[in-house]
């Protein structure tokens, strides 16, 4: 069992998140939801506080602190591509739905965090010098 977790920072809508990447990649889903026991600065009782998730076997966990931290492209979840349609699928999954397109393989889903979907045989070729 993996000692780390990626907690990723939500405005408030951490399960909406969680459960459109648990729709869209594989061996992704939502394993517990965590509702808040008072009221606190940037939410009420009973409104989820946190949600356990996972992507692609990262376990995670988003937090709904509210607006005083924005993510940018300084981190991103990579994910590995085998051909140009798990490519497109993705990439239009996130940007279809709220998201943007950025540069270099990065995108930004509509709760602000940053992909880099990313055809496996660039980073293969990357790692040998070749040409892409």
């Amino acid at each position: 069992m993996s000692k780390a977790t990626l907690c990723l920072w939500y405005n408030k809508d951490a399960e909406e998140a969680a459960n459109f990447y648990a729709a869209t990649f594989p061996d992704s889903h939502v394993t517990a939801v965590h509702k808040a026991p008072l009221d606190y600065p940037d939410g009420k009782a009973g409104d989820a506080l946190t949600v356990e998730f996972t992507v692609c076997g990262i376990k995670c966990i988003g937090l709904n602190g509210g607006d005083r931290f924005k993510h940018s492209e300084a981190f991103s979840i990579q994910i590995a591509t085998e051909d140009q349609a798990e490519t497109d699928r993705y990439w239009n999954a996130i940007v279809g739905n709220g998201g943007e397109e950025s540069m270099c393989g990065w995108c930004k889903d509509k709760w602000g965090l940053f992909w880099q979907i990313t055809p496996r045989v660039l980073t293969d070729a990357m790692a040998q010098g070749g040409d892409v």
